[in-house]
């Protein structure tokens, strides 16, 4: 089960808008991803891991221009969404995850164990950002994306799903199992 070697995969979206759980789906599916569970493993935040390179540290990489990407053509890698102001000129496919806001939030705050008290600045910097991303990628030639609202795919697993396994463009790998990796348990920070 391969994806195509001139391209390089990435999910990606803010943090905690459920990047963690579309590379879950893709890993059940049989889809070639790559994660180190050595420097972030599962807590109480992620039962089922964080599905991330080097604890998380890949954006100092980026910023430095050392990141290897060559090592990971054909693979799924995440990268959140601030990272990719620094992706350098290649071929993409990147799957970008939404999420309300407020749910974003929340899960912060559970996360930290904080509440914020800047919540009303921290929204507007999280929505500034998001904006800022989705409209350098989406200017970008060398970049194909697919957006994929983490709230949906949770009401409706198996639409969001195919629109996950038509952007592989692959028929290779197990959709069944894609959609049974999604465990509703764990939508936490459910805002109705």
């Amino acid at each position: 089960m391969t994806l195509d070697k001139n391209i390089n995969y990435i999910v990606s979206g803010l943090e905690r808008s459920g990047t963690s759980m579309l590379m879950q789906i893709l890993s059940a599916g049989g889809v070639p991803t790559s994660f180190d569970t050595s420097t972030r493993p599962p807590d109480e935040n992620n039962p089922k891991g964080y599905y991330e390179l080097a604890g998380g540290k890949i954006i100092n990489k980026l910023m430095e221009a050392t990141f290897p990407f060559q090592k990971y053509e054909g693979i799924f890698i995440k990268i959140t969404a601030y990272g990719l102001k620094y992706l350098p000129p290649r071929n993409y496919k990147i799957i970008y995850s939404e999420r309300n806001i407020e749910e974003i939030l929340d899960s912060m705050e559970k996360m930290t164990k904080k509440k914020d008290i800047n919540r009303e600045e921290t929204r507007e910097t999280f929505i500034k950002l998001n904006e800022m991303i989705k409209d350098k990628i989406n200017k970008r030639e060398d970049i194909v994306a697919l957006y994929i609202n983490y709230n949906k795919t949770l009401e409706n697993p198996k639409e969001n799903i195919k629109k996950i396994y038509d952007f592989i463009d692959s028929s290779d790998f197990n959709f069944k199992n894609m959609i049974e990796a999604i465990d509703k348990n764990l939508y936490r920070q459910r805002r109705k």
